[in-house]
């Protein structure tokens, strides 16, 4: 009877866990170019990053079997990471992608391919491309890079088919993953983003991914200077409807926060984090978050961010029209 109890313990334990695992997306920009520290990662960091996936037991997988495990409903497990690359720069292929094939580690580029069509000097061409997709897999992140949410349809619409139309002409395929340019959306944008029907799309917010994420929403956590890798992969996925603000706010002040969670998640202390103003202390009361902030908005990107205990997180990004 004992050691039936200590195997049923067990199986109890391992479906908790297995619940509960959240996988994590990292994006990366330039590489090894001092000339854009804020967005470049240094090739001794890239490999003591990748050394770390190995010496800690995680699993580097594509992010297109990410998103097959989200399409069955699958349990995601604690240990995979999913590493993506957007804008194509040159750096990637001539400095990065070498390091890339070393440790076998698989990447989605996301590609701006009016940069590559223009032979823009610090982007990748096609050749490059094609020579990176053999190590890995291609998205889109648009055509023109553009501020997607100051744009109207009519110019988002042919901006996506401009640029899938030249995918499938230089590489041979279309792109099943979407990434917003400068990680900015709303949901008009994300109606349109998905009406081009990606398997999935990804944002530039902070957090992780699980099997309750939308696979059209899918969380990825900047790589770029010096990161603390480990805290980043404590991050845990939190579900979180943002009742308020739906959008930019009216005259670029935020008055009210409201937040609905989980029924598990009431009653306890959490962090809210807004850009320029930091964090503050905010409670779960009945399974939500109110609180006024009355605070202009001084950039025309701002993230909002709760936190909840054991490193929960969801972020709410608000993009000037």
């Amino acid at each position: 009877m004992p050691r039936l109890a200590a195997r049923w313990l067990l199986a109890a334990w391992f479906f908790v866990t297995a619940a509960f695992a959240d996988a994590h997306i990292f994006v990366y920009h330039r590489f090894g170019d001092n000339r854009h520290p804020s967005t470049s990662t240094a090739l001794d960091e890239l490999r003591r990053e990748f050394d770390y996936f190995k010496t800690h037991g995680y699993q580097v997988v594509p992010l297109s079997r990410l998103v097959a495990a989200l399409k069955k409903g699958e349990n995601i497990p604690d240990n995979w990471v999913v590493l993506t690359i957007d804008d194509s720069y040159r750096s990637f292929y001539e400095k990065g992608l070498p390091i890339f094939v070393e440790y076998g580690y698989p990447f989605t580029l996301f590609v701006y391919t009016k940069a590559t069509e223009a032979g823009y000097g610090d982007f990748m061409s096609w050749k490059q491309v094609n020579e990176a997709k053999k190590h890995g897999e291609l998205g889109f992140h648009s055509h023109s890079h553009p501020h997607m949410v100051s744009k109207s349809d009519a110019f988002l619409q042919e901006d996506f088919q401009k640029g899938l139309a030249l995918m499938r002409k230089r590489t041979g395929e279309r792109p099943r993953y979407f990434a917003y340019p400068y990680g900015e959306y709303d949901a008009r944008v994300r109606r349109i983003a998905e009406s081009f029907g990606f398997d999935a799309i990804c944002n530039q917010n902070v957090g992780a991914v699980s099997r309750e994420s939308s696979r059209f929403d899918l969380d990825r956590i900047a790589l770029t200077g010096r990161a603390t890798l480990a805290d980043k992969l404590r991050i845990r996925y939190l579900s979180a409807r943002w009742l308020a603000p739906e959008k930019w706010p009216e005259k670029g002040v935020l008055t009210d926060v409201h937040i609905r969670l989980k029924p598990e998640t009431k009653d306890q202390k959490g962090w809210l984090y807004l850009t320029d103003y930091g964090w503050q202390r905010v409670s779960v009361k009945g399974a939500q978050v109110r609180c006024r902030l009355d605070k202009p908005l001084r950039n025309r990107r701002s993230r909002l961010i709760l936190k909840l205990q054991k490193d929960k997180i969801n972020t709410k990004i608000l993009v000037k029209p």
